[in-house]
């Protein structure tokens, strides 16, 4: 019999803040961005903090990475018609938010914003949609490059470098055998289940944290009754 694993949108409300389990979301952030993700500090974002209804539908949580780089993490667990509108507040909240005044543009950190998304309202069929600004000429079809001083200044190779870039996990269209280690992760998200042979970044661990057995009673009667087990 499977081990039942808690769902990804309760443990990262309850249990993914503490700091012994930062390696599960590192895991799980280095395997979609492809690179090592090291979490500095969790921060709250602003956006979590509107009404009690939002709490109820959706979780925001910042990471601030080794490099100071920040990563806007939002898991929509109901149908909202506008979320796309919510990523867009939630990365411009966060700009505002996190820029000091007096504080140069230029010093603004790159954001990612990652989404995870339970519903099924648009059209797409893949599981996984990246956002990344380019600027493309409308005549000549050639992306706008940075100058060698700006490339300097800034510390940037490209342009796209500079703005949020965005992620839309829609994983309850994931289908079909688990291939790679990005796909485990993308498994656990829609299933809430941690296979024995899965070795994504984060997993093992994952796999120990986040089981239901490890709740207290108390606990897991919240649990049962906020995801409706």
């Amino acid at each position: 019999m499977p081990t039942k694993h808690i769902r990804f949108d309760w443990a990262i409300k309850k249990l993914l803040r503490n700091k012994a389990n930062y390696v599960v979301l590192e895991g799980f952030l280095s395997e979609l961005l492809h690179q090592d993700i090291t979490i500095k500090t969790l921060l709250e974002s602003e956006s979590n903090q509107q009404t009690q209804e939002d709490k109820s539908n959706r979780v925001d949580i910042v990471a601030e990475t080794a490099n100071s780089e920040l990563i806007l993490i939002e898991v929509q667990s109901n149908s909202q018609l506008n979320y796309f509108y919510s990523m867009l507040y939630g990365v411009s909240q966060l700009v505002k938010e996190y820029l000091e005044r007096g504080q140069e543009y230029g010093e603004i950190k790159k954001v990612y914003s990652v989404n995870i998304v339970y519903s099924n309202q648009e059209k797409g069929q893949d599981y996984i949609y990246r956002l990344n600004s380019e600027f493309m000429g409308l005549n000549m079809g050639d992306v706008l490059e940075l100058s060698k001083a700006q490339e300097k200044k800034f510390n940037i190779a490209k342009v796209a470098d500079i703005f949020p870039e965005y992620y839309l996990l829609k994983v309850r269209n994931f289908q079909g055998a688990v291939e790679t280690t990005l796909q485990e992760w993308i498994y656990f998200l829609r299933n809430s289940e941690i296979k024995e042979e899965f070795t994504a970044k984060g997993m093992v661990e994952a796999k120990e944290a986040l089981r239901v057995n490890n709740l207290s009673e108390k606990e897991r009667a919240a649990y049962e009754s906020s995801v409706h087990l």
